[in-house]
């Protein structure tokens, strides 16, 4: 746990966000890593060290899950060097963070990184700052609003922090009224990403073969084409029409994952601040 908490440290931006990992095997296969590289206890810095299609490090719905458990250990234990990184964080967190008087907002959505943390020396941490972070665009996601209202509200348990508690509350009501719908709480999404439907997919040259509902596997296959049960979708007239040049579609879609946390959200406010 000591050492979850210092790799949080290592990681954290000079502005306060959590960056991406660490590796002891450089592009996966134990390759030299650049000249220069910090490390943290002999590792390698890799500021995406997940997937690299999107960077698996720019999305703040990862900042918010995971700064959650620091949050939930230090509303537990009051252990200090969890405050350490909530301190920072929750006060960038917010500093982004808009809410509007009707009671909409918006949080981070897409983040941007540059630099690297400074090479771990656990008695005498670095400042980090070379290592940034800068936010893209905004999001006003229930699901990942609710996982950030669940960290602020562990963190104003504990710490009293009266500006986070606020966050919370306006962050919960604001989806509860202005989000709710017949099925649950959520947002309509504009997905410029089902264009990537369109995307080849490599098969060696040579290789052909059927999937297990008999769509055709061969050098001219793509995404959607080894998946022609997509097109049995009562929505899939708008990728259709998007696919051939037709507007951005646009879904609502009532996630379980997001249901649960805002669920969770709620009650650990009920819980813990009224």
């Amino acid at each position: 746990m000591d050492r979850q908490l210092e790799f949080y440290r290592w990681l954290q931006s000079d502005e306060g966000a959590i960056a991406g990992g660490a590796t002891n095997s450089w592009q996966g296969r134990y390759a030299t890593p650049p000249s220069g590289k910090s490390t943290f206890y002999g590792m390698y810095y890799d500021e995406k060290p997940v997937y690299h299609d999107p960077p698996s490090n720019q999305w703040f719905g990862f900042q918010a899950w995971s700064v959650e458990r620091v949050a939930e250990l230090y509303q537990q234990t009051g252990n200090a060097q969890a405050k350490a990184v909530l301190d920072k964080w929750v006060d960038w967190a917010l500093s982004e963070t808009t809410f509007n008087p009707d009671g909409t907002y918006l949080i981070p959505s897409t983040l941007q990184w540059s630099g690297q943390p400074d090479t771990w020396n656990a008695s005498s941490p670095g400042a980090n700052r070379g290592l940034h972070v800068t936010v893209a665009d905004f999001t006003n996601d229930v699901g990942v609003a609710a996982a950030f209202a669940k960290t602020l509200t562990y963190y104003a348990d504990r710490s009293g922090d009266t500006e986070a508690a606020a966050a919370a509350k306006k962050l919960l009501d604001g989806m509860w009224v202005n989000h709710q719908d017949a099925l649950g709480i959520a947002v309509p999404e504009n997905r410029a990403d089902y264009n990537r439907f369109d995307d080849p997919v490599h098969i060696p040259s040579g290789w052909t073969g059927t999937m297990p509902n008999g769509d055709a596997i061969n050098s001219s296959s793509t995404f959607e084409s080894i998946r022609s049960f997509y097109e049995d979708d009562p929505a899939w007239s708008k990728i259709e029409s998007y696919l051939a040049g037709g507007a951005v579609p646009s879904f609502t879609y009532h996630r379980f994952w997001a249901q649960a946390d805002i669920a969770l959200a709620m009650g650990s406010y009920a819980e813990l601040l009224e």
